[in-house]
């Protein structure tokens, strides 16, 4: 039984992001449920303690009672089998925004991402915010390189462009010249983009809307809406 996925556009951890992450508890079992925070991305600029905690903080204010900062900051920590073992046994998994590659390089092949494959198709949810959102996807835009990358591939053949309505939005005719053939995905701040309607539809919940550009055409989609990818 596959869990669920929930991208989200950034700005994460206030506002009308409470929509999407209630409903990311929801799907993980509902208060109870262990969620266990990855702060990765924002390791590089060593933010990744305080950030961390504030996620951490964020979820219990959403009644989550099991809520765990992971000591994940980098490829050697991502191959720590205790820290795999806690993904594992994870019900939800929530990936940090800020330094994309960083955390794309950290977890790529590492037993922690075999983990998180291992907690997904036991039912679990992963969920990401920005950096986050990116590196679900089968490729990723790397912004301080300009190049695009291969991600972790929970979602196959898709790109997502998060903080789409402030700076994400300029980045799409570059991204859809460079993957011509590939899924872009738009996402607003403080929205979510979730797996949760029937026959694997997607949702959108929070402030934002959610843009998909395909070769042959664009669409829009706001929160409420349901519609496959």
């Amino acid at each position: 039984m596959k869990g669920h996925i929930v991208l989200e556009g950034g700005a994460e951890f206030g506002g009308k992001m409470a929509a999407p992450d209630r409903r990311s508890i929801d799907l993980a079992g509902g208060p109870d449920a262990t969620i266990s925070i990855i702060p990765a991305a924002a390791a590089p600029d060593h933010n990744d303690q305080r950030a961390g905690e504030h996620g951490v903080r964020w979820f219990r204010s959403l009644g989550a009672k099991n809520v765990i900062l992971l000591p994940l900051v980098d490829s050697i920590s991502a191959n720590d089998p205790a820290v795999a073992a806690m993904l594992l046994n994870s019900h939800l998994i929530y990936l940090l925004g800020g330094f994309t590659h960083h955390l794309g390089a950290s977890l790529a092949g590492s037993l922690s991402l075999n983990a998180m494959k291992g907690a997904y198709n036991s039912g679990a949810v992963i969920s990401g915010s920005s950096a986050g959102a990116m590196v679900l996807c089968e490729h990723y835009f790397d912004p301080e390189s300009g190049l695009t990358r291969l991600g972790l591939n929970f979602i196959p053949n898709a790109c997502v462009i998060p903080h789409h309505d402030s700076v994400g939005r300029r980045w799409a005719p570059r991204l859809a010249a460079l993957l011509p053939d590939v899924l872009l995905i738009g996402i607003d701040e403080q929205t979510g983009l979730v797996d949760d309607g029937p026959d694997g539809a997607w949702s959108v919940h929070g402030k934002g809307s959610v843009t998909l550009y395909r070769k042959n055409g664009t669409a829009i989609y706001p929160p409420g809406q349901i519609f496959s990818l």
